[in-house]
């Protein structure tokens, strides 16, 4: 059995997020993942007792902030997914653990997206919690393939979980 250390910051004052209640579906998420496509991702072929990674709930304009500072692109993002394993030349465990990385969200686009697609801000916010897991695993959207076979997976989780 995997350990798995999910960390979550807040710091939208507009969103009071059930940070536990999202850590949890996380841990579905990523468990259905790892059930689903491990071979296909960049945990394959390693050993390990314990997976991490890092979410931030924000605002778009600190996800502008990062866009520029960090990748160049000036706009502001609903996610930003710093995937430090699966984007490293040299992937390392240290004391069995892996630390993937780590998730940004900017919650007032989750809450902008929501009333677009008529869900629930919760339901989009496990839309791209379920995305941000994909690109830490190494899993990339170029091509419109790739992009279906990652929406696919994605709805197959959230249906898992039960979202």
């Amino acid at each position: 059995m995997t350990n798995l250390n999910i960390f979550s910051e807040n710091i939208y004052e507009g969103w009071e997020v059930d940070e536990k209640k999202f850590v949890d579906i996380a841990k579905k998420i990523l468990k259905f993942y790892l059930s689903e496509v491990l071979e296909q991702s960049c945990l394959n072929d390693f050993e390990y007792d314990t997976i991490s990674f890092d979410f931030l709930y924000c605002d778009s304009k600190k996800t502008h902030e990062i866009n520029r500072e960090y990748r160049e692109k000036d706009y502001p993002a609903d996610i930003i997914t710093f995937a430090i394993f699966a984007d490293s030349e040299e992937k390392f465990v240290f004391d069995n653990e892996i630390n993937l990385g780590e998730v940004i969200i900017a919650l007032d686009k989750v809450i902008e997206e929501a009333a677009k697609k008529g869900v629930t801000k919760e339901h989009e916010l496990a839309f791209l919690i379920s995305h941000g897991i994909l690109h830490l695993l190494g899993f990339d959207h170029q091509t419109e393939v790739d992009y279906n076979f990652i929406i696919d997976l994605q709805n197959k989780a959230l249906g898992y979980v039960k979202i």
